[in-house]
């Protein structure tokens, strides 16, 4: 009989105390050895190729052959590992050769935010690096892996669509070819935990956001027909020391992670509980990556981050501006946490400053922040330097304060208006883009209308829109109820997005007659034109025919994707389009354009 065995480990946040972290690493250390050995010992039980009785083993052997006390002591000397080798590098009942991909193809679905293609990065940096393979086409996979997205009902019902696909993918597999792996990664992986074995009988693996590095030995038990979980949060995993690879190499834009987990804890949203408490990927780290990039010929970086501007490196000593070892953060007048103030650390005024000095003709953004953190800092640095973009998200969710406070986001309607208007006497030429939610719970009509009220009064470019839906785990599942209808909520986020759009297409119709300095990104979907984005992220599509290299010059080249031009704007639809007129570099066609779209505004 193959008896199965079946551990289960911590669940959840590991350590609250660095002696309860030494007992649970070694206790998760012993466990998986003893359920590796489990693995090893059924093997040796029911090894019965062609037809050869099976070996008998004893007890006495078997007894001697599982796990003893130093499988659970992390220092013992009898499991010390070779120089140069850490304890998860070593394991004797997985070999290393069994942890390689062996060539075999991996298949990455990713749906969500941006940080969920970074994730795809740091995870095809790991595969890669032993030995798999990556290709596009589904049908030529031998492991699929979904990176998936928890923000909302829709996003995990496209995954179980999904996976019903992948499923039929796996019985229609030829015998001849490797048992095809299917694996749930990120955010879906964390909130349901081994639940997705039960209800998806076809996965193979669920990783959650802080096990990446641990896919290659997940994969290898998958190998022995085993379902492998990890979804184990940790406090300080940032994936520092994983340089991620592109996946689109030809691509002129890169994203940079520079924190991971989230403590604002506002009252709707899944994010703190899949992917954890707020942590700061070191600044030295960071800065290296954006060098290897700017290397590679990336001309924009965007810093990612649950909320990149309450970053806090302590490792790192502060220059710009950074805080004493006592002193608390700089909260925006009128903004409020429900954490403790973090005290000290290289902050992202800090790590802002270092990475635009990289390289001046290398665009620099950064999503998402959260309101309360703009200190004048950062807002000094982006009027001081030409390679960052004028263009900031800021989410505001509600335009009702008693709204906001039952989502519990630490501001009113008057101090959210209050800190736009102080950014906006920084930056006079800033572009706003929004998140809004329509419906969240008792939601009346007079609170969503002060929400409609304030789209109509800041003058925001772009909006992330949505109507509610309620996740389990958060505080309003435990605290409220989700009452207010689902027509209703269908209608009020209608509402929203037809104001939204007829205001973006107004601001957009201002950029008329005026120049705009455009990162050429590759071809429009229109086949023959070229696309890229101004420093307010807006689409531009010009011709793509030879313009002179300079605003003097009557030499004339072709234009590639990485190029910056100064387009002159014509015309108007969901996109700004125009006619460019001359190559330019970023520092002095930001001056230029700048000039020229006050100029404008001066002679209306």
């Amino acid at each position: 009989m193959h008896r199965k065995v079946t551990f289960q480990l911590v669940d959840g946040l590991i350590n609250r105390s660095s002696s309860r972290r030494v007992f649970l690493n070694a206790l998760h250390r012993g466990a998986r050895c003893m359920y590796e050995k489990s693995i090893w010992t059924s093997s040796l039980r029911c090894n019965n190729d062609q037809g050869a009785p099976a070996n008998k083993v004893s007890g006495k052997e078997l007894f001697k052959s599982g796990p003893s006390l130093h499988d659970f002591i992390a220092n013992s000397a009898a499991t010390a590992a070779p120089e140069g080798n850490t304890d998860s590098d070593v394991n004797p009942y997985l070999t290393p050769g069994s942890y390689g991909g062996m060539g075999r193809k991996v298949y990455f679905h990713v749906k969500g935010c941006q940080m969920n293609v970074n994730d795809v990065e740091v995870v095809w940096s790991i595969l890669q690096g032993v030995g798999f393979e990556r290709t596009e086409n589904v049908h030529d996979a031998d492991v699929i892996l979904a990176m998936t997205c928890s923000i909302r009902e829709k996003a995990e019902l496209k995954i179980w669509h999904f996976l019903d696909y992948c499923n039929g993918l796996k019985k229609q597999r030829p015998k001849s070819q490797v048992p095809l792996r299917i694996g749930i990664l990120g955010c879906m992986a964390e909130r349901l935990k081994e639940s997705l074995l039960d209800k998806e009988k076809s996965l193979d693996l669920v990783a959650g956001p802080d096990s990446y590095k641990d896919l290659p030995r997940l994969l290898a038990l998958t190998d022995n027909n085993q379902k492998a979980v990890n979804v184990l949060l940790s406090l300080d995993e940032t994936y520092a020391d994983i340089m991620p690879v592109r996946l689109n190499q030809d691509s002129i834009s890169a994203f940079v992670s520079i924190m991971r987990g989230c403590d604002n804890m506002c009252t709707y949203c899944i994010v703190p509980f899949t992917r954890g408490r707020e942590r700061s990927r070191p600044m030295e780290s960071i800065l290296e990556e954006v060098r290897h990039l700017s290397g590679q010929g990336i001309k924009e970086v965007t810093l990612l981050g649950q909320n990149v501007n309450s970053y806090c490196d302590k490792s790192a000593v502060s220059h710009y501006g950074g805080l004493e070892k006592d002193e608390p953060t700089h909260l925006a007048k009128g903004f409020k946490t429900v954490y403790k103030p973090k005290k000290g650390g290289t902050r992202f005024a800090d790590l802002l400053d270092q990475v635009s000095r990289i390289d001046p003709e290398m665009r620099i953004r950064f999503t998402s922040p959260h309101p309360k953190d703009f200190p004048d800092e950062v807002l000094h640095l982006i009027q001081e330097r030409s390679n960052i973009c004028s263009s900031l998200h800021i989410p505001a969710q509600s335009g009702n304060s008693e709204v906001l406070e039952r989502m519990r986001r630490g501001y009113s309607r008057e101090s959210y208006l209050e800190l736009i208007h102080h950014i906006q006497s920084f930056l006079p030429d800033v572009a706003f883009s929004s998140d809004f939610i329509a419906g969240f719970c008792g939601e009346t009509e007079e609170q969503f209308a002060d929400t409609l009220s304030l789209i109509d009064q800041v003058p925001y470019t772009t909006g992330f829109l949505f109507a509610y839906s309620m996740r389990e785990k958060t505080t309003a599942h435990r605290r409220y109820e989700d009452d207010v209808p689902e027509e209703v909520k269908l209608r009020r986020l209608k509402e929203m997005t037809d104001l939204f759009y007829s205001k973006s297409q107004a601001l957009k119709r201002e950029k008329i007659g005026q120049h705009q300095l455009v990162l050429v990104e590759g071809n429009s979907k229109r086949g023959s034109d070229l696309k890229g984005r101004n420093d307010g992220n807006v689409i531009v599509i010009f011709p793509n025919e030879e313009i002179p290299v300079s605003e003097s010059s009557v030499e004339k080249s072709i234009v590639k994707p990485g190029d910056y031009v100064v387009v002159e704007i014509d015309r108007t639809a969901n996109v700004l389009m125009g006619q460019a007129l001359y190559h330019t570099t970023l520092s002095e066609g930001v001056a230029k354009v700048v000039n020229s779209s006050r100029s404008q505004q001066v002679c209306i």
